[in-house]
């Protein structure tokens, strides 16, 4: 046998050992598609069935939609009277705040008054004596005298 033989063997020997890799990765090959074969023959089933899913899905929400719109519908006038109550309320509160800036006013301005009159003592000297006089008479009456004590 010559080199040349030699290397004709060597090669149909690599082609073998090649043709056999490829023969088994071509079966493992096979073996992968036929499960996608399996399952692309699966899919339609498992399409209809989502789709009746989805299809009640969407029935149930349009069914919970209509519910909550009821419902809201219900309570809008619940909203409504709580909206007019809080304006009632914001406008007796308005209203209190303007009686009092009236009444503060009118207050300074008696106050302005009696500074500027210089009454302001003499009211306290009026009050005192009145409240002196009763005092007095309410101790003629239960039969004794003012002692120090007693007026305080």
């Amino acid at each position: 046998m010559t080199l040349t033989g030699v290397g004709v063997i060597i090669i149909g020997l690599a082609l073998l050992v090649i043709a056999i890799f490829v023969a088994h990765a071509l079966n493992n090959l096979a073996g992968v598609l036929k499960g996608v074969e399996k399952t692309v023959d699966r899919l339609p089933d498992q399409l209809d069935d989502i789709f009746k899913e989805t299809g009640q899905l969407i029935g149930e929400s349009h069914e919970t939609l209509a519910d909550v719109n009821t419902k809201l519908e219900q309570l809008s006038p619940l909203f409504y009277i709580v909206g007019d109550v809080g304006n009632v309320t914001r406008r007796f509160s308005s209203s209190l705040v303007d009686v009092t800036d009236t009444l503060k006013s009118r207050t300074e301005a008696g106050k302005d008054m009696a500074d500027k009159n210089q009454l302001g003592g003499l009211y306290g000297g009026f009050a005192l004596g009145y409240y002196w006089l009763k005092k007095r008479k309410q101790m003629k009456k239960a039969g004794g005298t003012m002692t120090h004590e007693q007026t305080k």
